[in-house]
């Protein structure tokens, strides 16, 4: 975590959709990108369900259904995958309930469930400001605040210590309540505390922490429960213990609990002599536990004053979400004036980067041509951008110092706000950043009506920013790449998304193969068969310590056999070029170890970019911008070089959010294409018929003369990939001139199962001109399994 004087909140400042009205007591869960809001009050109890998504920027309110619970407060609240659990909570004042429901997210279904009562003892009484925490199969409800009264006019308020365990049924349904039997000393009755569950990664028993309250005076005390053993304790904590406090928020991001805000003493009233005569007040103090090690950091203290308005001001009973490494935090109240007797309902919505993001995957090859790739990577959670760098053995030299000359933009600069597309910033980075901290945007063309699917929004953004190699145009490695699966790029597309090449949008109905299709009100377009696609040109994946490459001489060479079918063996002669040891003439190029020096290629708002120049940092001249806490250059004063044909280039990407830029990746590397090669195959459909599915394809957009074949293959089922499953093996299921072939059950029953990202069975697709086989098209035909 950044140190206290450099946390940098966010306010979000602009979104879309119907945001829903200010409030408190209520709760939050996030499934994926998704914050989902229930219950709490402000002028009467709020019993809608409002979502927020965190990439788009949008709120929305899904058309739910089915025994849809009555609006509640101070209720308990977890997610479960893709349901939701809800107990209790006050339904209308002095009235509390201990009703169990679910929500089934994916469908938007709500039901009422009914747990089987404890073998011995009583189900747990109606309650409010109770904790209710998932771990495993089970729920751990403790304490709350009942009402004794039966009148609920007549509150008699009673606060609880009780401890229950609720046994959940897989995928839906619960089984029932069960009375634990503890071991050591319980914590003191209290309402409105937080209750945590964490396990260290690698070693130790799942543990309960329970933090403050109200018990007629606020509390500061902390204890732990081992799951394993039901043993309570008080752990022996360091640092400054955060001020007594109720109706604050504890969220767990890694082996940090961060509490947030809260009701805590006035300033100067002597909490010990009076507890509850004393004036009590809203808090904007942030401090963090580190479980492992029982230490507290102040981060915020409670004397800090913000005269600028840079991050939340005190509130209680809002509610806060972990996405990622990303704490966000919504509404609240300031606090009650007794003068005026009312309390004022915030209406803000806050994020924090607690922790610079970790490093994104290897990056991926799209498309290559001659002087340029177009390349992705997977998307990180919650970042604001992410820093492409490259390096070569050619000497480093100028060809513009133009700032308007950038590779992608044409003179334009980037939109920080458009996520549909992805431009390099050519200028200061400060200026995306400022421009991110101040005000986030909704996507254009991505309007949710009423019933948004899960599992489609949680795909659309990778596959929004995908599209099929269709175009590169030189056979250099990629026949490697067939034969060596980790040496191949993989986009994340899902047919009917991509705007380009790859759009099964054609493919009717009952060809699906996949139960996962989006409703005609989703975030992204309905659609039938899944699949993924990239071009395997060039494609040389290796660590950081093993660099090379691949010359381009390769055949295939038909050996091995299944029953009734040939297996295509791709082979490759392989020749290493090793890393110049030479210091270049160009004093531009720095030679540090044996390595070059990395260039940035630009910061990228999302998880794709167009390659076809790259910043030189002259040595001893690195104007400095900042982003985040880190210092990047300010690429406006940079010399720019292009890419040349035939040449290895070796990427890393890092990923930046408002703690600064996180570690690089592992290195990818590329080779740009040699004139006269036919480009990928483009446009792959696959719809099932009789025999199997019907797989076709369109010619490549730079035929480089007359396609004279084309060869498809298929990843197949061998011992080899058994024991190494980085490496794939290709039956050839085609060869002809015509663009497209069928695939038999027979050939697919023998297809292997790829499940490097979501399982597939994987194609490739090539063309053949006079000079020989271009690159690869790579689909990923996505299985439901």
């Amino acid at each position: 975590m950044a140190a206290p004087s450099l946390l940098n909140w966010r306010r979000v400042s602009s979104f879309t959709g119907p945001v829903p009205r200010a409030r408190h007591g209520h709760r939050a869960v996030a499934i994926r990108e998704l914050m989902i809001i229930f219950g709490g009050g402000n002028e009467g109890i709020a019993d809608e369900l409002h979502v927020y998504n965190t990439v788009t920027n949008q709120w929305f309110l899904p058309a739910v259904r089915g025994d849809i619970p009555p609006g509640c407060a101070a209720h308990g609240f977890v997610c479960d995958g893709t349901r939701i659990l809800v107990f209790g909570g006050m339904v209308e004042y002095g009235r509390y309930s201990n009703e169990l429901y679910e929500l089934q997210a994916s469908r938007w279904l709500w039901k009422k469930v009914k747990p089987h009562p404890p073998s011995s003892g009583l189900p747990p009484c109606p309650r409010l400001g109770h904790s209710f925490s998932l771990y495993g199969n089970k729920c751990y409800l403790f304490g709350g605040l009942a009402n004794e009264s039966e009148d609920s006019n007549n509150n008699v308020p009673r606060y609880l210590n009780d401890f229950y365990e609720l046994e959940l049924q897989h995928g839906s349904g619960v089984v029932g309540w069960s009375i634990p039997v503890t071991k050591g000393i319980v914590p003191s009755p209290r309402e409105s505390h937080t209750a945590v569950i964490y396990c260290k990664r690698d070693s130790g028993s799942p543990k309960m922490y329970v933090f403050g309250g109200m018990c007629g005076a606020r509390l500061d005390d902390l204890w732990q429960l081992d799951l394993e053993t039901m043993s309570w304790s008080k752990p022996e904590t360091k640092g400054t213990v955060p001020l007594p406090r109720s109706l604050h928020t504890a969220s767990v991001i890694g082996n940090k609990m961060y509490i947030f805000g809260g009701w805590v003493p006035h300033k100067g009233e002597n909490i010990e002599t009076s507890p509850h005569d004393c004036e009590w007040r809203c808090t904007s103090s942030f401090s963090y536990l580190n479980l492992d090690t029982a230490e507290w950091t102040t981060l915020v203290s409670d004397s800090q004053e913000d005269k600028k308005n840079s991050r939340p001001r005190p509130r209680a009973g809002h509610c806060a979400v972990a996405i990622g490494t990303r704490l966000y935090f919504w509404s609240g109240r300031d606090g009650y004036k007794k003068a005026l007797n009312s309390q004022v309902c915030c209406k803000d919505l806050w994020y924090l980067d607690t922790e610079k993001p970790p490093a994104p995957s290897q990056v991926q090859l799209i498309k290559a041509t001659t002087n340029s790739f177009h390349v992705k990577w997977d998307e990180v959670p919650t970042v604001e951008g992410y820093l492409l760098q490259l390096n070569t053995d050619l000497p480093y030299q100028a060809v513009s110092s133009d700032p308007s000359a950038s590779p992608n933009m044409q003179g334009v600069r980037m939109d920080p706000h458009r996520q549909g597309s992805n431009s390099i910033i050519p200028n200061s980075i400060s200026d995306i950043v400022n421009s991110v901290k101040s005000e986030h945007t909704a996507v254009k063309g991505t309007s949710v009506k009423n019933k948004p699917d899960i599992k489609a929004s949680t795909d659309s953004n990778a596959s929004l920013h995908s599209s099929l190699a269709a175009n590169a145009s030189n056979h250099n490695s990629c026949v490697v790449d067939m034969l060596r699966k980790n040496e191949g790029p993989h986009t994340s597309a899902n047919i009917g998304v991509l705007s380009s090449c790859l759009d099964l949008r054609t493919v009717i109905p009952e060809t699906s193969v996949s139960s996962t299709v989006s409703s005609a009100q989703t975030m992204v377009t309905q659609q039938t068969i899944k699949t993924e696609s990239s071009s395997t040109n060039g494609a040389v994946v290796k660590d950081e310590t093993s660099l090379t490459t691949f010359s381009t001489k390769a055949e295939v060479d038909e050996t091995c056999a299944l029953p009734a079918t040939k297996i295509s063996r791709v082979e490759a002669h392989a020749a290493t070029m090793p890393f110049s040891k030479e210091t270049p003439s160009n004093p531009v190029a720095m030679v540090k170890a044996g390595e070059r020096q990395w260039c940035d290629v630009g910061i990228f708002k999302n998880n794709t970019a167009l390659v076809s120049q790259f910043y030189l940092l002259p040595k001893g001249k690195q104007s400095i911008s900042k982003i985040g806490n880190a210092d990047v250059p300010d690429y406006s004063l940079l010399k720019k070089q292009d890419l040349v044909p035939g040449t290895g280039y070796r990427f890393r990407v890092a990923a930046i959010n408002g703690c600064g830029i996180g570690p690089f990746s592992k290195i990818s590397e590329f080779k740009t294409c040699i004139p006269g090669f036919p480009g990928a195959p483009s446009a792959v459909r696959i719809s099932k018929n009789v025999e199997g599915i019907h797989l076709s394809w369109e010619p490549p957009t730079s035929p480089s003369g007359n396609i004279l074949e084309y060869s498809a293959y298929l990843a197949i089922r061998t011992a080899q990939i058994q024991d190494n499953p980085s490496q794939l093996v290709f039956m050839r299921i085609y060869c002809g001139l015509k663009t497209s072939c069928i695939v038999t059950a027979g050939q697919l029953a023998n297809a292997h199962i790829d499940y490097t990202s979501r399982p597939a069975i994987v194609f490739r697709i090539s063309a053949k001109n006079e000079k020989g086989y271009g690159p690869a098209t790579q689909v990923r035909w996505l299985q439901d399994i």
